[in-house]
């Protein structure tokens, strides 16, 4: 009987995904992402909203692939700065969420520590993803204010920046 349930399970599952399959036809897919001139507006209303609490910074914006699209360094920014803000963008893209709670949630033995050995990620505070209309467009990475967490809070603010050009 249960092999009866699964089998008829399954089956339900394959028509199921014949149906989606039938109704989109086509060999592409559609998404938005963000243009560049948004990009660096976002880079620097962040630089500028870290530059207000006295922080030096790096702000790197990604697409929703990863790939930078813009990036700024503040005159006395640390070297180190631009490549960690841009792991910041894109592990906050890639793994779709906050960098900060990333980092919380592995302290907290919640998400394996692994994750930390992806080639790229960097899981501390700084980086969030940037949304429109409930689909991320790209991400927000900043490295060089005193923690993880104000570096967060600078993305935030330079989100808030630029919000009305996100909405649609």
């Amino acid at each position: 009987m249960k092999s009866f349930i699964t089998g008829a399970a399954l089956l339900a599952m394959s028509a199921g995904f014949s149906i989606a399959q039938a109704e989109d036809e086509s060999a592409f897919v559609s998404f938005k992402s963000l243009k560049p001139e948004i990009a660096m507006k976002l880079a620097v209303a962040t630089m500028e909203a870290c530059r207000e609490g006295g922080y030096q910074i790096s702000a790197v914006v990604v697409d929703r692939f990863g790939q930078t699209q813009s990036a700024i360094r503040d005159r006395y920014a640390g070297v180190h700065t631009v490549d960690t803000a841009r792991g910041k963008a894109w592990t906050a893209v890639s793994f779709r969420g906050s960098t900060l709670e990333i980092q919380q949630e592995i302290k907290a033995g919640n998400l394996s520590a692994g994750l930390r050995d992806i080639p790229g990620a960097v899981a501390l505070g700084g980086g969030l993803p940037v949304e429109s209309a409930g689909a991320i467009v790209g991400g927000i990475g900043v490295s060089g204010a005193p923690s993880p967490k104000v570096d967060e809070e600078c993305a935030q603010s330079g989100l808030e920046e630029i919000s009305d050009l996100l909405d649609f």
